[in-house]
């Protein structure tokens, strides 16, 4: 459970708001009256963000968050001041702090600029892993896979992770750009520094600048007071810019500037400000067709294409589907409470058949929406989204036509299976069913006297397996009439 540390001499005013704050997601409140008090717990306790008054009985708040920043450079600190003067919240902005804000404090304001930060410190802190086996921690991100290209990945991450040059990560939405950016911030030299994401889809043209390098007071409409941007937030650190090809171009040329001579000015502002910002990229867009067609500027995508980390699509990563079925199951059986272990094998010809347009992505929200549905130890195709099975044309056993049962149990002995009796009850019926409907001409009464079951339990079964006939057969089929139905 995530710790927000609030440090205040008057906690009263400021104690229930917050906890209104935080009952969306569950999270430990901690509370200190004095810099003191607030230190002593940050050393006992470490937390995930840091709430601090400016002004406390023993000491400055800007005193307290410098002692705080020397012990992790990580944790998100969140100033709330009384005062109306605001000199010392934008110097500690400038040395880092993630954001300032005026009492009294509005809840939707606090809720999401706590939100922010305790994502901020989860993504810093939680590992991504890079590996060709299964993680022993399943609530780790991971990127895991043994195709040639994920094994060129790894191999790319460990190159340039130690280089202070600006990475540009390519691939499809949905296969997993952030978690290669933050493993190779994690295992750069910047990793005790701070690591601030930004989709550049996400925020309007006209806030974007303004996001990224601050503005002065009056800049533009609605500009009350001056704002430090991320890549001041970021000095020391590692900025994230995703969807990068969704940057407009007048933004374009300022971020040419702070890769050339890592300096820029707020909107609004003539002081130069110089910061210390490694860049990584990412975007699912082909930047050099963009720049064949000027809609992305040429020097910044040379700039940024230092180096290139290129994420393959789902699709094209051969057998690295069934490690990351087994290790989302594995990770969000934990969370949403079930014992699945791992998927039937005709479950998982099933999602093997599948394109996957949506990558990583999808595969997790397809496994999360199967584990709902799911019952025991292990994940079958009934339990798998009913417009995905409708996709997937039926080609048969996964195992093929000359089925050995020996070797087939052999094999999942092996793997470690805790559900082999289901596993292959499904895969001879796989097997079993098709050569049945076969030999009776597609006829599903006949099918079923030759099995000894009933129709209906035969069509239960053929729905649940993902099977189905040609057309055809099912005309002959539906033309049937079974008495005991």
């Amino acid at each position: 459970m995530p710790r927000v540390l609030m440090i205040d001499d008057e906690p009263e005013l400021l104690q229930k708001l917050v906890r209104h704050a935080l009952r969306d997601g569950p999270a430990e409140l901690l509370v200190a009256r004095s810099a003191t008090e607030g230190l002593a717990l940050a050393a006992n306790a470490p937390p995930d963000v840091v709430l601090l008054d400016m002004h406390l009985p023993d000491g400055t708040g800007l005193d307290v968050f410098r002692r705080l920043r020397a012990a992790d450079r990580r944790t998100p600190v969140v100033f709330i001041t009384g005062s109306a003067g605001t000199d010392t919240a934008i110097e500690a902005m400038k040395e880092g702090a993630f954001d300032y804000l005026f009492k009294p404090v509005e809840l939707e304001q606090l809720k999401r600029v706590v939100a922010q930060a305790l994502e901020v410190s989860r993504l810093v802190r939680q590992p991504a892993i890079l590996a060709d086996t299964l993680p022993t921690d399943d609530r780790t991100d991971a990127i895991i896979g043994r195709c040639p290209a994920m094994r060129e990945v790894y191999k790319a991450v460990g190159r340039v992770a130690d280089q202070n040059v600006a990475v540009l990560i390519t691939g499809e939405s949905g296969t997993g750009k952030e978690v290669i950016a933050r493993a190779i911030y994690q295992h750069g030299r910047r990793a005790t520094g701070p690591f601030l994401a930004l989709n550049c889809a996400a925020i309007p043209e006209n806030l974007l600048e303004s996001e990224l390098f601050g503005h002065e007071k009056g800049a533009f409409t609605g500009a009350d007071r001056r704002r430090i941007g991320r890549f001041e937030q970021a000095h020391g650190g590692t900025i994230f810019l995703d969807e990068i090809g969704d940057m407009p171009l007048a933004t374009q040329a300022k971020m040419l500037r702070v890769l050339q001579d890592q300096a820029f000015e707020r909107v609004g502002g003539n002081e130069t400000i110089s910061t210390d910002v490694r860049v990584l990229a990412a975007t699912n867009r082909d930047l050099p067709e963009m720049v064949a067609r000027g809609l992305f500027r040429g020097d910044l995508y040379y700039r940024l294409g230092v180096f290139t980390v290129a994420l393959p699509p789902l699709r094209e990563r051969g057998d690295d589907l069934p490690l990351l079925v087994r290790h989302y199951l594995g990770r969000y059986s934990r969370e949403l409470g079930r014992e699945v272990r791992d998927a039937a094998p005709d479950a998982l010809e099933i999602l093997r058949a599948y394109p996957w347009p949506g990558n990583v992505r999808e595969l997790q929200s397809v496994l999360k929406q199967a584990l709902l549905l799911a019952r025991g130890e292990l994940l079958l195709p009934a339990f798998l989204p009913g417009s995905l099975r409708a996709s997937v044309p039926a080609t048969g056993s996964p195992v093929g036509d000359k089925f050995e049962l020996e070797a087939f149990v052999r094999e999942r002995l092996e793997g470690g299976s805790r559900g082999l009796y289901a596993e292959t009850v499904s895969a001879v019926e796989r097997v079993l069913l098709p050569l049945v409907l076969k030999h009776t001409g597609g006829n599903q009464v006949q099918a079923a006297e030759v099995l000894g079951i009933t129709r209906k339990t035969l069509r239960a079964r053929l729905r649940e397996l993902g099977l189905t006939v040609t057309r055809a057969v099912e005309r002959v089929a539906d033309d049937d009439t079974d008495p005991g139905d």
